[in-house]
């Protein structure tokens, strides 16, 4: 008797434990820019998808103002901003807008034209891409359709051969 409890366990266990997650991620079922409800540094204003320029490639990164790492691709991104003038580049953060607003100050973001720094009050995009490391970034392309992501430090260089290879 003790034997088919023990078989009997190890049967179920491999059953309870051998299962595999098979869900993807909302961003690979929706593989296009999503719903976007952000707020601007004015901590009035909303910025949506309706206002992201049409048929213009976007990087859209979430970040946060205290990762040094995020700091690292701000820095990077300013540095070759001449590199990236035609991609739209959404930067997007869920913590506190004053201290969003400081980062852009201080990394010179505000002067970009095609940079918009906001905050996303919801918390729906960490969700949408099941976010494990900062900086996230999305690549689309003209289409709006997703071209790559990227999670953590990744070469400037990368992310423009991304969007090269993505047109």
């Amino acid at each position: 008797m003790k034997a088919f409890f023990t078989i009997l366990f190890f049967c179920f266990a491999a059953t309870v434990f051998g299962q595999t997650d098979t869900i993807q991620p909302a961003y690979k079922r929706f593989p296009t820019l999503p719903t976007l409800q952000l707020l601007l540094g004015d901590s009035t204003t909303k910025y949506t998808k309706d206002n992201v320029p049409k048929k213009k490639a976007v990087l859209l990164m979430l970040f946060s103002p205290d990762c040094e790492h995020c700091q690292h691709e701000a820095e990077q991104l300013v540095l070759n901003k001449e590199a990236f003038k035609d991609i739209h580049i959404i930067l997007s953060t869920t913590l506190p807008i004053y201290k969003m607003q400081a980062f852009a100050d201080k990394y010179g973001l505000t002067g970009m034209k095609n940079v918009v720094v906001a905050k996303d009050p919801y918390y729906l995009l960490p969700s949408f891409y099941q976010i494990r490391n900062l900086p996230f970034m999305a690549l689309y392309n003209k289409k709006g359709a997703l071209i790559r992501t990227f999670e953590g430090s990744v070469g400037l260089d990368k992310i423009l051969q991304a969007f090269e290879e993505g047109r």
